[in-house]
């Protein structure tokens, strides 16, 4: 799968996306660094499956009817890598039955 990982996001949490088999990229890495999400997704939905963020509100920012991009949200208390580590298994998973349009939280944060 090809994951974008949102600003948000420290860079470091790629390879274990990655190791695992997927494509994984940062915003800055994509060339969208600073675009905000409405436009970032349409952006990114020609060469991404998912984008991976910790924000909790963008369920609620964003209407996903007709995307070809999910959103995986990855709840959590901070957005440390020690935090957001414990919830890769969780992500790991939910990665193996996300659809386009979705947006799909893991962990308690």
């Amino acid at each position: 799968m090809r994951l974008l990982l949102d600003e948000c996001l420290p860079r470091k949490l790629g390879p274990m996306f990655s190791n695992r088999g997927h494509q994984c990229h940062t915003v800055r890495e994509a060339g969208f660094e600073g675009i905000e999400n409405g436009e970032l997704l349409t952006l990114a939905e020609s060469d991404f499956d998912v984008l991976v963020t910790v924000d909790k509100n963008i369920r609620y920012q964003q209407n996903m009817r007709g995307r070809n991009i999910a959103i995986l949200v990855i709840r959590t208390p901070s957005n440390d890598l020690s935090d957001i580590q414990t919830c890769v298994p969780e992500a790991l998973i939910a990665l193996e039955s996300i659809q386009p349009g979705e947006i799909v939280e893991v962990g308690a944060g």
